[in-house]
């Protein structure tokens, strides 16, 4: 029991070294880190397999072989979150930005999104795109 309360005084602790919404952000890092894609990568099966890249979906073996980038992406921004490294800034609003930008191809590339979605899905990323743009004092560590 001390052990949990412990841990939960580090995560508390941990949640106030940075904004609510950056904590979010860090915490979908981790979860891609450490949940994600290592059952993306190890027990998905190749014929369902799909990554987007700047709007594009891959399929089979091409997504496959580009989930470890996904993973080093997802793994950098973890650390970088968790110890507010310099270097996120501009990165993290940069690799957003190209979220940003897949969305709205993406939308318009499926046949089932529209202008109106993929305008609609941009502008709700665009939100932490901008925020993170803005957070250059935040990334001290």
């Amino acid at each position: 029991m001390k052990k949990l309360l412990s841990l939960l005084s580090l995560v508390r602790e941990d949640w106030h070294s940075r904004p609510w919404w950056m904590n979010l952000v860090f915490y979908f890092c981790i979860y891609m880190t450490f949940i994600y894609l290592p059952f993306d990568l190890f027990l998905k099966p190749v014929e369902v397999d799909q990554e987007i890249w700047f709007g594009y979906t891959l399929t089979g073996w091409w997504a496959k072989a580009t989930e470890p980038l996904h993973w080093i992406i997802y793994g950098l921004g973890a650390y970088g979150f968790w110890k507010m490294k310099t270097w996120m800034w501009p990165w993290s609003s940069v690799y957003v930005a190209q979220i940003v930008i897949a969305m709205f191809i993406w939308n318009i590339l499926n046949d089932q999104g529209t202008l109106l979605s993929a305008t609609i899905s941009a502008l709700i990323v665009s939100i932490p795109m901008v925020a993170l743009w803005r957070s250059r004092e935040k990334f001290d560590g």
